[in-house]
């Protein structure tokens, strides 16, 4: 499982990408994911101060988009 993440500058909010963090630690359960997601998703924000997350969702390998 993938934390897919669409993040934003906060200088320039119009200016978007997508970031992934890898969740699956050995057990591709979309629960464990969603249960761990919180602190994943604070732990990044902590580390990257200049960037704001907008969306985020749990996405199993196979099921990956291109884009969010």
């Amino acid at each position: 499982m993938f934390l897919l993440m669409s993040v934003c500058l906060l200088s320039a909010p119009a200016t978007c990408h997508e970031e992934r963090i890898n969740m699956s630690l050995g057990n591709p359960n979309p629960f464990i994911c969603m249960r761990n997601s919180q602190s994943a998703l604070a732990e990044w924000q902590g580390n990257h101060p200049d960037l704001s997350i907008k969306t985020w969702r749990c996405a199993a390998k196979a099921s990956l988009p291109k884009d969010l």
